[in-house]
């Protein structure tokens, strides 16, 4: 197999976007951000007809530029897009790569003081350039989002939040049931910042800030806590609450509970009608999951189904959280089937 030379049967345009949402973030992360739009043969082929469109976005770390990143024989996922409408007989519709990283590694696509307005940026602004520029079916109903793990659960999230945006949705092992997938790491930073930073995530970034990324063992967990906290418990000031106490690990009730309110598995009931109105729902995960995340997809189906919502793709399969970017094609194919 010679992936590198396959000649590609759509187009993939890359694009900026100048993003005033962005600009002034708390963070001082960039404004203007990458953007890759995906067109497939059918859209050069067919000049009078409009295209649902399928937005994909990145797990936590996840910078636009790494879609391109690839595993030892096997596609990235380019090209599996590609060969998806190209190949495999797809029903068409523009895929768009969007970039919401931010220098504590991810927003979790909310609007939160501690990291900026990425909820908007997506909805308000990603979306109406790329209705704009391009022949889509401008309105909810033929519009999909997709992700892994962060991505993920920006793809149940954003949905609930604003479905006169989205219509449908596909996650794949996306944060959910907090309880399992960070409450484990607590413990681990509050003994890294006893042991390593006198208790002081300041000491922890500015070290981490000094060095290459990710050369100490407990960077994973130190910066997810730490970015998750940014996203689900800032203030309006910007300041950043955890949900611990940093010098004992135990638990702070009143912040968790803020956390909590963010899950996707209690959002569900808050949004009912909106979930209720999506035409595709797609979840999955590996059944190894590392951060068990399979249980939160499974808690999550199960909240859909008792809220009504049976017509949904559910499935577990043998695998772990890492290296299954070919389950994409997979919910692509869903989403582009349910909302032409």
């Amino acid at each position: 197999m010679e992936p590198w030379s396959r000649e590609r049967k759509g187009k993939l345009d890359e694009l900026e976007i100048d993003s005033e949402l962005l600009r002034g973030n708390p963070l001082g992360d960039p404004h203007v951000r990458p953007l890759w739009v995906y067109l497939p043969p059918a859209y050069e082929a067919e000049p009078d007809r409009g295209f649902p469109t399928i937005y994909l976005i990145q797990g936590m770390t996840g910078q636009l530029d790494m879609w391109r990143n690839r595993t030892a024989f096997r596609p990235n996922t380019p090209e599996n897009v590609d060969r998806l409408f190209g190949d495999e007989g797809c029903p068409p519709a523009i895929v768009v790569f969007a970039d919401c990283w931010t220098s504590y590694g991810g927003s979790q696509f909310v609007d939160s003081p501690g990291t900026g307005r990425y909820l908007g940026y997506l909805c308000d602004e990603i979306v109406p350039f790329v209705d704009s520029a391009y022949r889509t079916l401008a309105q909810a109903a033929h519009r999909g989002l997709t992700g892994k793990s962060s991505g993920g659960y920006g793809a149940m999230v954003v949905p609930m939040l604003r479905p006169d945006v989205f219509g449908g949705l596909a996650t794949h092992s996306g944060d959910a049931l907090f309880e399992l997938c960070y409450l484990p790491e607590f413990r681990d930073v509050a003994r890294a910042l006893r042991d390593y930073y006198d208790g002081s995530y300041e000491n922890f970034w500015e070290d981490f800030r000094s060095r290459p990324a990710f050369t100490k063992k407990k960077d994973p967990e130190l910066i997810n806590t730490y970015a998750m906290a940014a996203c689900y418990s800032a203030n309006e000031d910007g300041s950043v609450d955890l949900p611990f106490d940093p010098a004992t690990g135990m638990l702070r009730d009143e912040v968790w509970q803020r956390w909590l309110a963010w899950d996707p598995v209690r959002m569900a009931r808050r949004h009912a009608d909106a979930l209720r109105g999506l035409r595709a729902i797609y979840i999955d995960a590996g059944k190894r999951d590392e951060y068990f995340l399979d249980l939160g997809a499974d808690a999550f189906r199960r909240e859909l189904e008792a809220l009504g919502i049976t017509d949904v793709f559910f499935e577990l399969f043998d695998a772990g959280h890492m290296s299954i970017e070919y389950r994409y094609p997979l919910a692509i194919r869903y989403l582009a089937e349910r909302l032409q």
